[in-house]
C-alpha cells in the first residue's frame, strides 16, 4: 500500500536586508574653487585630506641667463628668446582700451537661464547619458521609462521623454555650433593621360569639414586655456614678418594654427593652437579639435601603382587641406578682433603653425621622394652623411626653374609637379613647419621597428635559431620579473605580444635596457643608453643650452655605438628616415621650443573620442554621417559646460588643479585618512615587532625619537646610548601605503604640473603575494645619488608621543655600489645593506624624508634566471639592482 502524500502546505520565508537609503544631500567640499560633492563626511574627509591637506612652499631660484629656453613660470611652456607681449585689449569694434579696463560681461543671458535645457538637472544628466556614460538610444528610453513610472505618483516627470527628445534638445544648444560642411573633386583628365579610363577618374570625392575659424574661436574664448604662446624663435619670426606688412599693423597678439591628423580608414584632421600649454593639450581638454574628414581615393590593384593615381592622391591631399583651412587666409593679412577667455576682445594675425606627422604623411607634405628627408637635401643612401642644407620654399621654387623634373626627382627628391597646400597661405612653408613627432619617429620607430629589431637578428645571428629562442626566453622572463611600479605596465610573457600600441613600446622602453644586459655586447647596451637618454632630454619640459649639449651628446654616443650593428652584419647601413630626423631635433626645439610630449600620441588619443567611439555608436551603415553628428553633439555639450561655468551656473574645476610657482620639485608624501582596519595587524609596537619579526623595532623607534626631539643636540642618535633615548610603548596606527604629490610637468599629470603616486607596503597586494616598495630618501650623504639614499618600506606607521603625532617608515637600507652610475647602462647600482651579523640595517625614518618611489630593477648578469623568480620576489632574488631612472621622466631627472 503507497503512503499517503502530506497536503500541508510548506511557506518559505525570505527576510530582506536593509537596503542603503538614498540621500539627496550632498556636502560640497569647502575649500575655494572645488566643486567636489560628496556623499557623507567620510567621502569628504578623504578628499581634504588626500587633495587640500598640504600647501606649497616656494623657495628662491637663481635668475636664469637669456641662452636659457625656459620661463620664468614652470606652468609656461618652454621657450626661447621669450618676449613679453601679451597682446592690447580692445573692444569689440577693434578700438584699442586702458588695460586696466574691465572685461565686458560674458553673456547678455541671464544668470539662470540653461537654455536650451530648462534647469541644471537636465544639463548634467544630458552630459552624463551622451558624453560620460555613453548610453545608447535603447537605454536611454529604458531609463527615462523607469526613472518616470517612479515620479508618476508625484505628478512630475523625467528630464526627457526618450531619446529623440534628448538629442533634439542637445541640437538646439544656441552656443558653440561649428555646422559641418562639405565640398566634392574630381580628376580632371587631360590628353596625355595614359590611364584611359581608370575607375578612379569617374569618382566623385567628398570631404568633410568644419570652419577652422570659428573652431578656433571657441578655443581662444574658453577660460579654461590660459593664453600663453609657446613657439617662440619661430613665432617671433613670423611676427617680424607680419610687421613688414601695413595692413596688419594694429594687430597685438599671434596666433599659431597646429595641424595633425590621423591615420585611418576615416583620415580625420585636427588642429589646435599655439597659444595654450601641451599639458592642456595632453589633458584632452578639447584644445585639440577635429575640423576635417579627408577624402580617400582608392582603385583597384590593376591601377594601385599608376603615377596618375598616385600623383592625384597626393595633389588631392593638398587641396583639400587649402579648401579647409582657407578662412583663416583672410585673417592672416589683416587682423580680425577675438574674444578670449578673460573677456577681453584683441585683434589677432593668423599663421600656420607647426604640422604633426609620421615620416610617410612628411614625405607627402613636403612633396619629397620617399625615403629622402622631408626637412633636408641629404641623399637618401647616405642621410647622416655631410649635410645638403635645409628644405624651404624660396630654395625649392629656385631649384624647380633651374632643373627639369627628372633632375629634381633624382638629385634633390622633389616631387616638381606637385604644390604644398602652404603655398596658398602668406608666411607659410612645409619644409619649416614639420614638426618633431615623438612617438613615431622615436619611440615606433627607432626603438621598437629598429633596435628591438636589431638585438634579435643579432642573437639569431650570432647564436643560431634554438639558442638564440632560448636567450629572447629569459629576456622575456626578466622583463616579467620587473618589481611591481606605479603607473608601470607589467609584461607577464615578456615583448612577445604580436601586436605593438605605443603605450606597449612606452612602457618596455622603461626596463628593457637591464633585461638585454649580459646577453649582448656592451657596445649594443651602450647604444641603447645613449638612446634612451636622447629620449628623455628630449621629452623634459624646461631646455636650456646646457640641456641642448647633452642632447648632442647623446645623440653623437648613439650614433657612435650603434656602429657595432654593421660591424656584426646585422645592418648594412643607417639611413632610416626615423632615425635620421633626431639629427633635426636641436633645430627644431629652437624653433618651436622643448617637444614636451607634443607628438602624434596626442592625436592618437583624441582619435579615440573623435573617430573610433563615434563609430562604435553609430549603426555602421553610412557610419561617417553618425559619426560627424556625434562629434557635433558632443563640443555642444562641451561649450555648454565652458558657458553655464563662465555665468557662474556651474563651479569650476580649476580649483582642484594645485599650482606651482617654483621649478623646484615641492611635494608632500602623506598618510590616507584611515588606518589599516584589519585585526590581524598589530596595535602596538611591541607587537608590531613580533608580527615583522624584527626583535629590535621598539629600539629603532627609541632612536628615531631621540633624533625628532632633540634635533637641536649636537650629537645624533648614533652617539648616544640607547638608555639616553626616549621611550616608548603606546599605540601606534598602520598604513599599506602613503602618497607622494611632487611636479613632475613632463609625466601624465595635472593641468598645473603635478603628479600623485601610492608607495605600498603591504603583506598581501590585491590578496596576492605582499608588496613593499623602494623610495628615494632625503639623507644628504655626499656617498649617495644626488643627495638621496634607497631604502625599502617594509611598514607605515604613525604613533602620537610628547603632544606630536610622528609619521614614520621602517626602511630596509640600501648602499650605493660605486661612487658614480655603471659605465655601459648609465644607472646607479646599489645593494641591500646588512650588518656584519647578517641582520637587515633598518632605520625608523619621518615620512618627510620620503622623496617618492623608487624602482630597482636587477643586475641579471650574463646567466640565465630561474623559473621562480617573479615580479614580487625579484627584490629577495638579487645581491644588486640597477635604479631604474627610466621608470619615468621625473626619475631620469633626479637618478640622472
Amino acid at each position: 500500500m503507497a503512503p499517503r502524500s502530506s497536503s500541508r502546505n510548506h511557506t518559505q520565508i525570505f527576510h530582506r536586508s536593509k537596503r542603503k537609503t538614498f540621500n539627496m544631500n550632498l556636502i560640497l567640499c569647502p575649500h575655494p574653487g572645488c566643486s567636489r560633492t560628496f556623499k557623507n563626511r567620510s567621502g569628504l574627509t578623504q578628499h581634504r585630506h588626500a587633495i587640500h591637506s598640504f600647501s606649497f612652499e616656494m623657495r628662491k631660484e637663481r635668475e636664469a641667463p637669456p641662452h636659457e629656453l625656459h620661463p620664468a613660470n614652470p606652468n609656461e611652456p618652454p621657450t626661447i628668446g621669450a618676449r613679453d607681449d601679451m597682446g592690447h585689449i580692445c573692444n569689440e569694434a577693434g578700438d584699442f582700451i586702458p588695460p586696466e579696463a574691465p572685461p565686458p560681461p560674458y553673456s547678455s543671458r541671464a544668470p539662470d537661464d540653461w537654455t536650451p535645457y530648462r534647469n541644471r538637472l537636465e544639463f548634467e544628466t544630458a552630459e552624463f547619458l551622451y558624453s560620460k556614460v555613453q548610453m545608447s538610444a535603447g537605454n536611454i528610453d529604458k531609463l527615462m521609462n523607469l526613472w518616470g513610472r517612479t515620479l508618476e505618483k508625484h505628478n512630475d516627470a523625467p528630464p526627457f521623454a526618450d531619446h529623440r527628445d534628448l538629442y533634439s534638445t542637445i541640437d538646439d544648444t544656441p552656443v558653440g555650433d561649428v555646422p559641418w560642411k562639405s565640398f566634392s573633386m574630381k580628376y580632371n583628365a587631360n590628353d596625355n593621360d595614359s590611364s584611359g579610363s581608370a575607375p578612379w577618374m569617374g569618382k566623385t570625392y567628398t570631404a568633410w569639414f568644419r570652419d577652422p575659424c570659428t573652431v578656433i574661436h571657441n578655443m581662444l574664448g574658453n577660460p579654461g586655456f590660459q593664453r600663453r604662446d609657446g613657439l617662440r624663435n619661430w613665432a617671433w619670426d613670423q611676427a617680424d614678418e607680419i610687421a613688414k606688412d601695413p595692413c596688419s599693423h594694429g594687430a597685438t597678439d599671434k596666433m599659431t594654427v597646429s595641424v595633425a591628423t590621423g591615420q585611418n580608414d576615416y583620415y580625420p584632421l585636427y588642429a589646435s593652437i599655439g597659444n595654450v600649454h601641451n599639458n592642456v593639450r595632453r589633458a584632452h581638454r578639447n584644445s585639440v579639435a577635429i575640423v576635417g574628414f579627408l577624402a580617400i581615393p582608392k582603385t583597384t590593384k590593376k591601377y594601385a601603382e599608376d603615377p596618375h593615381f598616385r600623383k592625384f592622391k597626393k595633389q588631392l591631399f593638398h587641396s583639400s587641406l587649402s579648401k579647409i583651412l582657407s578662412s583663416l587666409k583672410p585673417a592672416m593679412s589683416v587682423p580680425e578682433v577675438v574674444r578670449f577667455g578673460d573677456g577681453h576682445f584683441r585683434r589677432v594675425i593668423y599663421g600656420l603653425g607647426p604640422y604633426i606627422a609620421d615620416y610617410p604623411e612628411q614625405s607627402v607634405l613636403a612633396c619629397v621622394v620617399y625615403n629622402w628627408c622631408a626637412k633636408c637635401f641629404a641623399f637618401p643612401d647616405d642621410l647622416d652623411g655631410l649635410n645638403g642644407g635645409l628644405r624651404g620654399r624660396e630654395t625649392t621654387d629656385t631649384l624647380c626653374e633651374e632643373f627639369d623634373y627628372g633632375m629634381l626627382w633624382e638629385e634633390w627628391g622633389i616631387i616638381s609637379d606637385l604644390v604644398p597646400f602652404t603655398n596658398d597661405f602668406p608666411r607659410a612653408d612645409i619644409s619649416k613647419l614639420l614638426s618633431p613627432d615623438l612617438l613615431h619617429q622615436i619611440i615606433k620607430g627607432t626603438f621598437k621597428d629598429h633596435l628591438v629589431t636589431w638585438v634579435e637578428r643579432y642573437l639569431l645571428q650570432e647564436h643560431g635559431k634554438t639558442h638564440a629562442k632560448e636567450i629572447l626566453d629569459d629576456i622575456d622572463r626578466r622583463i616579467a620579473a620587473a618589481p611591481s611600479f606605479a603607473g608601470l605596465r607589467r609584461f607577464p610573457e615578456g615583448r612577445g605580444f604580436s601586436q605593438w600600441t605605443g603605450d606597449d613600446s612606452k612602457a618596455l622602453m622603461k626596463v628593457y635596457l637591464p633585461a638585454i644586459e649580459g646577453h649582448i655586447p656592451r657596445d649594443v647596451v651602450r647604444c641603447f643608453r645613449a638612446f634612451l637618454e636622447f629620449c628623455y632630454i628630449v621629452r623634459q619640459d624646461i631646455i636650456t643650452e646646457d640641456t641642448l649639449e647633452k642632447l648632442s651628446n647623446a645623440l653623437q654616443r648613439f650614433h657612435q655605438y650603434r656602429q657595432i650593428f654593421q660591424d656584426t652584419g646585422v645592418r648594412s647601413n643607417f639611413s632610416l628616415p626615423h632615425q635620421h630626423s633626431l639629427t633635426h631635433y636641436i633645430l627644431l626645439i629652437h624653433m618651436f621650443g622643448a617637444p614636451n610630449g607634443l607628438c602624434s600620441s596626442i592625436t592618437e588619443s583624441k582619435h579615440i573620442k573623435a573617430v573610433k567611439e563615434p563609430w562604435r555608436r553609430s549603426s555602421k551603415f553610412n557610419a561617417l554621417g553618425q559619426m560627424l553628428l556625434t562629434n557635433q553633439r558632443l563640443d555642444k555639450i562641451a561649450v555648454s559646460r565652458v558657458d553655464f561655468t563662465a555665468r557662474k551656473m556651474l563651479n569650476s574645476c580649476a580649483g582642484r588643479e594645485r599650482k606651482v610657482t617654483s621649478n623646484w620639485h615641492v611635494l608632500r608624501v602623506s598618510f590616507p585618512s584611515s588606518s589599516c582596519t584589519k585585526r590581524s595587524r598589530a596595535r602596538n609596537i611591541r607587537a608590531l615587532a613580533v608580527e615583522m619579526d624584527i626583535p629590535d623595532l621598539p629600539q629603532l623607534v627609541r632612536l628615531f625619537l631621540y633624533d625628532q626631539l632633540l634635533a637641536d643636540d649636537s650629537r645624533n642618535s648614533d652617539d648616544v646610548p640607547l638608555s639616553a633615548c626616549p621611550r616608548f610603548e603606546g599605540p601606534i596606527k598602520i598604513f599599506n601605503s602613503a602618497a607622494a604629490t611632487f611636479f613632475a610637468p613632463s609625466d601624465p599629470s595635472g593641468i598645473g604640473g603635478m603628479r600623485r603616486e601610492h608607495i605600498r607596503a603591504v603583506p598581501s597586494w590585491r590578496r596576492g603575494p605582499p608588496r613593499y616598495d623602494t623610495v628615494f630618501i632625503n639623507t644628504g650623504s655626499e656617498d649617495s645619488i644626488n643627495g638621496m639614499e634607497v631604502g625599502r618600506v617594509l611598514c607605515f606607521f604613525s604613533f602620537y608621543h610628547s603632544s606630536e603625532t610622528f609619521p614614520c617608515a621602517l626602511i630596509h637600507w640600501f648602499k650605493c655600489i660605486n661612487n658614480e652610475p655603471d659605465t655601459d647602462t648609465g644607472l646607479w647600482m646599489v645593494r641591500p645593506s646588512f650588518h656584519e651579523d647578517g641582520s637587515r640595517e633598518l632605520s625608523v625614518i619621518h615620512l618627510d624624508m620620503i622623496i617618492r618611489a623608487s624602482h630597482l630593477l636587477p643586475i641579471f648578469g650574463d646567466g640565465f634566471i630561474g623559473d621562480h623568480v617573479a615580479f614580487h620576489n625579484s627584490l629577495d632574488s638579487f645581491a644588486g639592482f640597477y635604479v631604474n631612472k627610466f621608470v619615468d621622466h621625473n626619475s631620469f631627472e633626479i637618478a640622472s
